[in-house]
């Protein structure tokens, strides 16, 4: 619709007796009430359309919170043979300084080559299934076939690789515990050898240096490649073993904590005692309920939304709170200590990670400080009624 006819239409409504801001609202239009006025000049309706909590705050929104929503839609892809890959990191969202987020697809067969980085590595399978593998600074080696809703982790500067598996290959997602990390600053295989002398490599390995002819001149990053063999095909016994602590996680088969209105399920040194700087919690809501009122004490929360649509109301202390919408593919962000609450906006269960860098996944409830803080001290400050204050600490257990 164009601005002529935004205007004609506003102007009919009132005509006929409706009052410009409800049909502005059913345009969406940023009024609330007598406040506001419509858009009349350039506009995304899309993108307007699917924030309707930025174009239309809560009026309980104040103040000035920094940008808490980023949408892997709008980053930055990198196509190869084999797959591609698309990151979040501060450049794109600059209040996350914690942690950063790459998002990648390979077909099968397709590697994601032989590589290090300097922080860990924490991944999410959110569909198909690969083969990773790994060897740490002990020697030990480690292979495994990972599916949807597993986990792996690769400690700091242990090498490691990913390769997608039949029929469809896989898409993942990583994150890593500093916000400032890019998959371009990653340490590969074949970039070693390209910028490291061909005598030297040839010592180094005792091999003829004419074996090394055909090496890249350049990193590979991702590239296509024949599926692998069966796993126990592809084993490589050692007098070493296998790594003392296993590096993938089998998530989602894990029994969830179950409210009356979603579950969770809780990932970090306590059942995956490897995952030493990232803690995590898969978090399902179901339509018409929310993630409650909580904070987190330890770390800040970044978070990645894998089905249906929420909203996330955010407090910051000083009269400042706002409020972002999200959906399938969109980053949030929350600082540490500042309370919200999650909320299904759709009509399908919502499905987000919320990560941390930190051993051990913490949160703090609302409704459960309330229910074990004297109650003529809630009382005082709030001037809630003394039953409710005891419907609350009967239901004290954190919900969804």
């Amino acid at each position: 619709m164009d601005i002529l006819d935004r205007r004609t239409l506003i102007a009919a409504a009132a005509a006929c007796g409706a009052t410009a801001a409800a049909a502005a609202k059913n345009s969406n239009e940023p009024l609330i009430g007598a406040k506001g006025a419509p858009i009349i000049g350039p506009r995304n309706v899309e993108r307007e359309q699917q924030n309707p909590d930025i174009l239309r705050p809560p009026s309980t929104d104040h103040g000035s919170i920094p940008n808490l929503r980023f949408s892997f839609a709008d980053a930055h892809m990198k196509i190869r043979e084999g797959g591609w890959s698309r990151e979040v990191t501060v450049r794109e969202l600059p209040v996350a300084t914690t942690m950063a987020g790459v998002n990648m697809r390979l077909k099968s067969g397709a590697v994601r080559e032989l590589h290090w980085h300097k922080p860990a590595e924490w991944a999410f399978m959110l569909a198909g299934r690969a083969r990773i593998t790994a060897v740490d600074n002990d020697g030990h080696n480690f292979i495994s076939d990972v599916k949807a809703g597993d986990l792996w982790y690769f400690p700091s500067g242990i090498p490691h690789s990913i390769q997608g598996l039949p029929e469809d290959g896989c898409e993942f997602l990583l994150a890593f515990p500093d916000g400032s990390f890019s998959e371009d600053s990653t340490f590969a295989i074949t970039d070693l050898f390209a910028h490291t002398d061909r005598g030297v490599l040839a010592k180094n390995l005792k091999l003829d240096a004419k074996q090394l002819d055909q090496i890249p001149t350049e990193e590979l990053f991702i590239f296509q490649s024949d599926p692998p063999p069966p796993i126990d095909a592809d084993r490589i016994e050692d007098s070493l073993g296998g790594v003392p602590q296993d590096m993938a996680f089998r998530l989602m088969e894990q029994q969830p904590t179950i409210s009356p209105g979603g579950r969770v399920r809780i990932a970090d040194t306590r059942n995956f005692p490897i995952s030493t700087d990232v803690a995590a919690a898969h978090v399902e809501v179901d339509p018409g309920h929310m993630r409650e009122i909580h904070w987190h004490p330890n770390a800040d929360e970044w978070q990645f939304y894998i089905s249906g649509k929420a909203r996330m109301t955010v407090f910051a202390a000083e009269g400042n709170a706002r409020t972002f919408d999200y959906q399938a593919g969109d980053v949030g962000y929350v600082p540490k200590s500042m309370s919200h609450f999650i909320e299904n906006t759709g009509g399908e269960p919502l499905q987000f990670l919320e990560l941390f860098r930190s051993p051990r996944f913490m949160d703090v409830s609302l409704a459960q400080w309330m229910a074990l803080t004297p109650h003529e001290l809630v009382e005082a400050h709030l001037k809630i009624d003394r039953s409710a204050l005891e419907a609350i600490r009967k239901d004290k257990q954190p919900v969804i």
